[in-house]
């Protein structure tokens, strides 16, 4: 799945688009979790936040 992601970004309308993937602590059981989202490449450090 995620070469397709990848071939969908570099396509000519993904080009102002990001995948961003974040780490995030589970609160229940601590063990790590990713989250992941596309964005456009104006917005990635406010979804980073």
């Amino acid at each position: 799945m995620a070469k397709k992601v990848v071939a969908t970004l570099k396509t000519g309308d993904g080009k102002g688009y990001a995948k961003v993937i974040k780490m995030v602590k589970s609160s229940k059981t601590g063990a790590y979790t990713f989250k992941e989202q596309i964005v456009s490449t104006d917005d990635v450090k406010g979804a980073l936040k």
